[in-house]
């Protein structure tokens, strides 16, 4: 099977990349289950790459019905060592507008429930994550966006990802309790992700696409869908020519990235006690410490 060593995770509006070339679609199995759809291999920038529309090219997955550990091991079943996870997000702050983007370097977790770890049942592993992002991929992708100069659109370097449940929009005490932590934006499906790319030792950024204020902002006191889906189509267009550019300058070197070895020190049980079947499992994740 082709292998593609960028990841591209692409969210609300955009499902697909139209500057793929040779694509080649691909239904991967995994001990996780599918993932939410197939998975498409293209050349971009002259590398090979891998997207994955997280709802469904259809859009017919909620958050918390998203299988995250299924897509984060499709994608690492390919060769991907970097991910670039594209999400759609309400904005907690003022001088984030609609249109704007958010490279984030940190999240806060409101989800409730999902599984956000291949690890248990068997063998325990505690990776670091007071960095959940990869700060040089980050980095890349920051300058690509500051570079195309988009005419309406201000780059936001850094910031909090507030990762909520879903799938109704937050309430206004919601919001401004989120304000009141120094969130930036809020989304709701980017850190189960972060995670799991960081087990999986893959190098992970978010572009985080600004669709409206949350409803804590006094002139958009409640968001619509119609609103959301205005901008998400403006997002999109620009969303493809980052990536893009983003593709282009990782073909000319990619970062070495801490995610890549983030297991060397994280498993606490010893391989031989893992149980039979959770090593088949996750033999992908552990063969070179085995």
């Amino acid at each position: 099977m082709t292998q593609a060593k960028i990841g591209i995770i692409g969210g609300s509006g955009l499902y697909k990349m139209e500057a793929l070339t040779d694509v080649e679609e691909v239904q991967v199995e995994t001990p996780f289950g599918p993932p939410s759809d197939r998975i498409i291999l293209g050349t971009l920038e002259g590398l090979q790459v891998a997207f994955l529309a997280r709802h469904g090219r259809d859009h017919k997955l909620i958050p918390s019905e998203l299988p995250y550990r299924a897509n984060i091991y499709a994608l690492k079943s390919l060769g991907v060592e970097y991910i670039i996870s594209a999400s759609a997000v309400g904005s907690l702050k003022a001088e984030v507008k609609p249109l704007d983007m958010v490279v984030p370097d940190q999240f806060i977790d409101r989800t409730k429930g999902r599984i956000s770890t291949f690890f248990g049942q068997g063998i325990v592993a505690h990776i670091g994550f007071g960095h959940p992002v990869c700060n040089r991929l980050a980095g890349v992708l920051a300058d690509a966006i500051a570079d195309l100069n988009f005419p309406d659109v201000t780059l936001h370097r850094g910031g909090t990802y507030v990762c909520m449940e879903g799938p109704a929009f937050s309430t206004q005490a919601e919001s401004n309790l989120y304000r009141s932590w120094g969130g930036t934006v809020i989304g709701m499906t980017n850190l189960p992700e972060a995670k799991l790319a960081r087990e999986a030792e893959i190098a992970y950024a978010t572009l985080a696409l600004v669709t409206d204020y949350d409803c804590w902002h006094p002139d958009h006191d409640h968001v619509t869908v119609e609103t959301v889906i205005e901008y998400l189509k403006r997002n999109a267009v620009n969303a493809q020519k980052v990536i893009r550019e983003t593709v282009k300058r990782l073909s000319q070197n990619l970062p070495e990235s801490d995610a890549h070895s983030a297991l060397k020190y994280a498993i606490l049980t010893p391989l031989d006690k893992v149980p039979p079947e959770r090593m088949k499992e996750l033999e992908l994740l552990l063969k070179k410490y085995i």
